[in-house]
């Protein structure tokens, strides 16, 4: 009967060590413990999640669900949608309680409608999402969405032929960068296609909540910067113009600061981890990405990977390095899923029959 008590007291005492993590930002206690090796595999565990969230597929074909994943990206369960936001916060904590004291994980945070918890749970319900509309649309599926235009001594299609947006983008690219000889990769290009998906859903009309406006999402001041007329700040050919130029620009900052960590890496793997690390700049902030690699408070995971590289993929690499610092520079799980969303179009992109024979497909 003793012994029976002290596995009940130990068991009990165990247990606490979940709730002890239940202040607002415990949440991210849980990502600083984490160790960096549980990264192997993290990316495409997490894709197979945020596919099913962008294609509706598999446990989101019924969008009012959230579903549970843990530090590694592994799948842990779903719940349906309850009455309300409250409910459903409810809901999630109690199971998230569950999936701790069950052994699932390790710990458990509960979460509020400002704080997220742990295990991570992510909505099916993401209405904007609608990649294959998006895809089909940067590829001129259907005649209303090609376009002509001109721009800066440009010219794209013509109004009785016109051309799908991903070659009028494939033209300006090319132009800006012959302009400033500054060379641009096969993963580089695609991850930019693969951005104006993620950005906008290829919608010359699109406008967030932040003022961020058109193809690439540029806020007012950013094309003011780049000399753009406000009257042709939805202009697609003026969009790509000012985000090539930004591109390019994040693309001379980063470079020897990437080469200097990463320079190592065989040529496949480092065009593509540099390629996200660039579409992530686009998203973050260059300084952010730049202080990643070498502000000695943020780098400790961006050096561990380049010593362990071989263990690891370039999207692994690319998704530890912000993972493990979220909550630092006001990275969080929006700018985690950026990466990984990008990673997921442009692998998508090049399997369909419209592009997988372009240049940066082959």
């Amino acid at each position: 009967m003793f012994i029976k008590k002290i596995v009940l007291i130990t068991f009990l005492l165990s247990n606490l060590t979940g709730f002890k993590l239940n202040s607002p930002d415990h949440w991210l206690q849980v990502i600083r413990s984490s160790p960096y090796h549980l990264s192997q595999n993290f990316h495409a565990n997490l894709s197979q999640i945020r596919q099913w969230v962008l294609f509706q597929r598999s446990f989101c074909e019924e969008r009012k669900r959230h579903i549970f994943y843990n530090t590694r990206g592994q799948f842990l369960g779903y719940i349906d949608n309850q009455e309300s936001p409250l409910s459903t916060q409810k809901k999630l904590n109690t199971v998230r309680e569950k999936l701790y004291r069950t052994n699932k994980v390790n710990h458990f945070v509960s979460g509020t409608s400002n704080e997220s918890g742990y295990p991570f749970a992510l909505n099916c319900n993401q209405p904007h999402a609608d990649i294959d509309a998006a895809i089909s649309r940067l590829n001129g599926i259907n005649k209303e969405d090609r376009l002509w235009g001109t721009w800066d001594g440009l010219s794209a299609g013509t109004k009785s032929n016109p051309v799908p947006l991903f070659q009028l983008v494939d033209q300006v690219y090319q132009a800006k960068s012959q302009i400033t000889k500054q060379s641009i990769n096969a993963s580089e290009f695609r991850h930019f296609l693969a951005q104006i998906i993620i950005e906008s859903g290829a919608q010359k009309h699109s406008h967030s909540a932040a003022n961020a406006i058109g193809l690439l999402q540029l806020r007012p001041e950013v094309l003011s910067d780049c000399q753009i007329p406000e009257k042709f700040y939805r202009h697609r050919m003026a969009q790509v113009d000012c985000a090539v130029r930004l591109f390019q620009q994040n693309y001379r900052n980063l470079k020897p600061a990437f080469k200097q960590v990463f320079g190592h890496l065989p040529a496949q793997k480092r065009d593509t981890l540099f390629s996200l690390l660039l579409t992530q700049s686009y998203h973050s902030g260059i300084g952010r990405i730049l202080n990643l690699l070498t502000n000695s408070e943020f780098n400790k995971a961006s050096l561990y990977f380049a010593s362990h590289a071989r263990k690891y993929t370039a999207q692994d690499i690319a998704t530890g390095i912000i993972f493990h610092n979220m909550g630092r520079q006001e990275l969080g799980l929006a700018s985690l899923y950026y990466t990984v969303d990008v990673a997921i179009v442009a692998e998508k992109l090049c399997k369909t029959d419209q592009l997988k024979k372009e240049w940066f497909c082959i």
